[in-house]
């Protein structure tokens, strides 16, 4: 038994040499030249061999049913070649087998076919049912196959439908994770130019605010200068006037109400002038701190 199934193992090695985990139809041909079969009989043991037809053999499926197929190379060999000194004599496989261990092949073999491995978690209870049925109703054996084949046959494809429905699944949440991926990205590029341009809108606020103070500052610096040559011409007549001993009386007293008319201009100047310098020093300061506001 061991040495069928290492052998059985060194086949599926031979065939699975890229080391996939299964065999499919090609490479059984590489056991061409290790078995005395042709390419169409191998093509027949794979059939055989695949209860499930998915057109590959798993280790279990090719091991289990190679070892039973080299088994009864091996027998017949012996058949047709007895031992020096004894008579050929037909054997079955069956009976170099004792029961339980014929039993317990046969069910696994079924298993394997049927698939029942890849919906069933534990077998005890439907072995125990073959098992009686076997020993206490042997005709009802085949129709209990038949009724196993379609229940599994309704798994495997309730447990396909399974599959798809949760690849779906994944396809879908896949989808809806990278739409809203781009959603986000979408947002993000919406707000980060929302922001951009409230701050170039509030940088040409800022910028025509300070033109126009500007403007202003500009403005009063002239008036004050005007003012300020005013006072300076007024000044002068008032030194003219003053320095003018030769002349009348009536000039005199033209003078004086000239003076006196000067005076009052030269205090309303003045005054304006000072007027004029306070506003000149709140726009000052107040350039000042827009000039600060601008820098930063």
């Amino acid at each position: 038994e061991i040495t069928v199934l290492g052998k059985a193992q060194e086949f599926f090695q031979i065939c699975d040499l890229e080391g996939k985990g299964f065999v499919t139809r090609q490479d059984m041909q590489r056991l061409h030249p290790e078995l005395p079969l042709s390419l169409e009989e191998l093509e027949k043991v794979f059939i055989t061999l695949d209860a499930d037809g998915n057109g590959s053999l798993t280790p279990k499926e090719f091991i289990t049913g190679f070892s039973e197929f080299w088994k009864q190379i091996a027998l017949r060999n012996d058949m047709v070649q007895p031992s020096e000194g004894e008579t050929a004599c037909p054997v079955r496989y069956e009976e170099t087998m004792s029961g339980d261990e014929d039993e317990e092949f046969q069910f696994s073999n079924l298993m394997d076919r049927l698939g029942a491995t890849k919906v069933l978690d534990d077998e005890t209870d439907v072995k125990q049912l073959w098992l009686q049925l076997r020993k206490e109703e042997p005709h009802l054996l085949s129709n209990f196959e038949e009724f196993l084949a379609r229940i599994f046959s309704q798994l495997q494809e309730a447990d396909n439908e399974k599959n798809e429905l949760e690849c779906a699944l994944k396809k879908k949440i896949a989808a809806y994770d990278e739409e809203i991926q781009h959603l986000y990205e979408e947002m993000e590029q919406q707000i980060k130019k929302e922001k951009e341009q409230f701050l170039l809108k509030d940088t040409e606020r800022f910028q025509c605010h300070s033109q126009e103070l500007e403007h202003k500052l500009r403005s009063k610096e002239q008036e004050l200068e005007q003012l300020v040559q005013k006072q300076k011409r007024l000044e002068h007549q008032c030194t003219q006037l003053l320095s003018g001993k030769e002349e009348t009386k009536v000039e005199n007293t033209k003078l004086k109400l000239t003076n006196q008319e000067l005076q009052r201009d030269l205090e309303r100047t003045s005054h304006e002038l000072s007027l004029a310098q306070q506003q000149l020093q709140v726009l000052q300061e107040e350039a000042s701190r827009l000039h600060e506001e601008k820098e930063l």
